[in-house]
């Protein structure tokens, strides 16, 4: 039998190997290359790909590329986004670099660039993951400006229209149903999450990943999904890929969704067939629950190939390579 690190040393026969997995047939390496999710990536992707361009680290690209979307007006993400049913913004985000250093925050409020305090946590202190109150406080010593705890006008009326019901009925798909320059109008009081995960090969073929959301909206109090947690929401393996996950957050964390994909590509799978595999599971846990749900995941393999796959219709993601210019492609789905 060939060992894993024989696999991906072996020229010839890796190669012969592929087909049987559903590698796609790309050009070994190609680097740099970020991977990003929704439609708001493609945003996302041109601050990362100013980084990745000019030799720069993979970490940093993923790092300034979510920034982006933390930023912009109308994306629920970072503290624009709607609130838990207490009328709070609370944020989670995390990174991980090729070296298997990580760090992330959950409930987060009043900072702008959650993501770059998680990167704090992962260079400055012995943990993985600072939550709530402690977060805050951390973010506050390391020098990050505390905004006002405000919502956003979209986000004050989309709450005064959700209190009127506190109903709590999330509508699938709602962060491809937002145009990338325009607020977001959520229809007949439902809403939803939304996340951008990003992953990144530099010009040295070292990975990383990243990932930032405000989370569910009219989430309960203190509710963490699975974007903070090395292993669901990212994972990094520099010897085999690295994977990301959106959409319902709980059920990614039952199978520890990035990890589960890159642990596929381990076994040779293509990034591809690794984010399907880790669906078809979801979709088995589920059973007949699974049309409520939505759930994707974001792929590059070690040779920089990439892959996506979804839960259902409605996912798009953002690529860019050093042969592919930047661009959204609807991915493939199970039911």
């Amino acid at each position: 039998m060939v060992s894993r690190r024989k696999f991906f040393k072996i020229g010839g026969v890796g190669t012969s190997l592929l087909p049987i997995f559903g590698f796609k047939r790309a050009v070994p390496f190609a680097s740099p290359i970020v991977i990003s999710t929704w439609d708001p990536g493609i945003n996302a992707n041109k601050a990362a790909w100013n980084v990745l361009e000019k030799n720069g680290l993979s970490l940093d690209a993923v790092e300034q590329g979510v920034r982006v979307t933390e930023a912009e007006n109308g994306c629920c993400v970072g503290l624009q986004g709607n609130p838990d049913r207490d009328g709070f913004v609370t944020l989670d985000a995390s990174i991980m670099d090729h070296q298997f250093n990580c760090g992330g925050v959950s409930c987060l409020e009043r900072i702008k660039h959650p993501i770059s305090v998680a990167r704090k946590v992962m260079e400055k202190t012995p943990h993985v993951l600072l939550s709530g109150e402690g977060a805050l406080q951390f973010a506050i010593a390391q020098g990050f400006p505390v905004e006002e705890k405000k919502l956003s006008a979209d986000a004050q009326k989309n709450y005064e229209n959700w209190l009127k019901t506190s109903k709590y009925n999330p509508t699938i798909n709602i962060e491809n149903k937002q145009k990338i320059d325009t607020p977001l109008k959520l229809p007949n009081g439902e809403f939803n999450h939304d996340t951008i995960a990003m992953l990144a090969m530099d010009s040295q073929h070292n990975l990383a990943a990243s990932c930032t959301t405000s989370g569910m909206a009219f989430k309960m109090r203190g509710r963490c999904g699975d974007s903070p947690i090395i292993g669901a929401g990212i994972y990094v393996d520099n010897e085999v890929g690295a994977a990301a996950g959106t959409g319902q957050g709980e059920d990614c964390i039952r199978i520890l969704g990035s990890h589960t994909v890159v642990e596929f590509m381990r076994q040779g799978y293509s990034p591809e067939m690794a984010c399907r595999k880790a669906i078809e599971r979801i979709a088995k846990i589920k059973k007949d629950k699974v049309k409520d749900i939505q759930l994707a995941f974001i792929a590059i393999n070690k040779n920089g190939q990439y892959g996506a796959f979804a839960l259902q219709n409605g996912f798009s993601y953002a690529i860019q390579n050093s042969q592919i210019p930047n661009q959204l492609i609807q991915a493939k789905y199970l039911i």
